[in-house]
């Protein structure tokens, strides 16, 4: 499945690079619901701790009160809900800032249009981390030269941040490994030695602490201080034919982000009605930070981390990427 929809990224990604300058989405034309009638908006999210400020205001009628009714459809990452965006699937997506940078630059016709999630900014204790076994002698990021690390998936935020991380401990960041594994199969693949170091996200990184796991460096606080790692977005071409649509939304998410990150122990209620991930473990985990604006200074630091380790092969036009 994880082949297909690759397979589909990438043929996507073709497509829409030819017919860059057009201004069009692809897929049917938006359209607005009838007179009275709340509109129907798609999301495409993953089941992690990031969205809980989408589902916390679906729950609190953020969105209801703006004439939108909610429908948010679980995906496994970007490899889904980016075609599913363009090709107007699903109105709105969710994803890392890194694969939205790297989509614009084979010029994927999309625009951010709302934050989605920000790192804690504090070192070790951020919601994700890089992490070793207890007994492993890698004591720093730059011990992992010639050494394979876990990333849930390839040429993404994972790469540009692991990479920030070794070469701010002095090592060489174009020598780590990176294997693709889900986040759930790092705890034990770390355990039984098939990698030498995770980059996990809550809650595997509370796993990986429960076994006896230590973190070796925050990677997202290493890039810039109050990271922004993740956002949602929309087509251009529903951005063109339904402004107001988008406008709404994006106050919707708005308040979503900022009632989240005021109330963070509603933020983690919410977790448990979307995810497997049990009570007494919600109740440990590091949320992410919600501020309600994008920090684009951040965004500008992975830009030019990405095109610095080899991701994006021009360097991108960060102000271009947001509405």
């Amino acid at each position: 499945m994880r082949r297909k929809l690759a397979v589909l990224f990438t043929t996507l990604l073709a497509v829409t690079a030819c017919g860059a300058n057009t201004g069009s989405g692809g897929g049917a034309p938006a359209s607005s619901a009838p007179p009275g009638q709340p509109e129907k908006v798609v999301v495409g999210v993953i089941p992690i701790l990031d969205v809980a400020p989408i589902y916390l205001g679906k729950q609190k009628g953020f969105f209801t009160k703006r004439n939108i009714e909610l429908d948010l459809q679980l995906a496994q990452g970007g490899a889904a809900i980016v075609p599913a965006v363009v090709s107007g699937q699903y109105q709105f997506g969710f994803s890392n800032m890194v694969s939205l940078l790297l989509a614009q630059s084979r010029n994927v016709p999309i625009k951010v249009v709302s934050n989605g999630n920000n790192s804690t900014g504090e070192d070790g204790k951020d919601f994700a981390a890089l992490m070793v076994k207890g007994d492993s002698p890698i004591r720093t990021a730059a011990d992992l030269a010639g050494k394979k690390v876990a990333a849930n998936t390839l040429k993404n935020i994972v790469d540009t941040s692991v990479r920030q991380s070794i070469r701010k401990a002095g090592g060489d960041p174009t020598q780590v490994q990176f294997v693709e594994m889900g986040f759930p199969q790092q705890p034990a693949a770390l355990q039984s030695g098939q990698v030498d170091a995770v980059f996990v996200v809550e809650p595997f990184q509370e796993q990986v602490l429960s076994q006896g796991g230590r973190k070796i460096a925050s990677s997202y606080v290493d890039v810039a201080p109050q990271l922004t790692v993740a956002s949602y977005f929309a087509s251009n071409q529903l951005i063109g034919q339904n402004p107001d649509l988008v406008k709404r939304f994006t106050e919707a998410m708005q308040e979503s982000l900022a009632y989240a990150d005021s109330h963070p122990d509603e933020a983690r209620q919410i977790i448990g009605t979307y995810t497997q991930i049990a009570p007494d473990v919600i109740a440990k985990v590091t949320l992410p930070k919600f501020p309600a604006a994008v920090n684009k200074d951040s965004v500008q630091k992975l830009a030019d981390l990405a095109l610095q380790d080899k991701l994006l092969d021009k360097p991108a036009d960060v102000n271009a990427l947001f509405l």
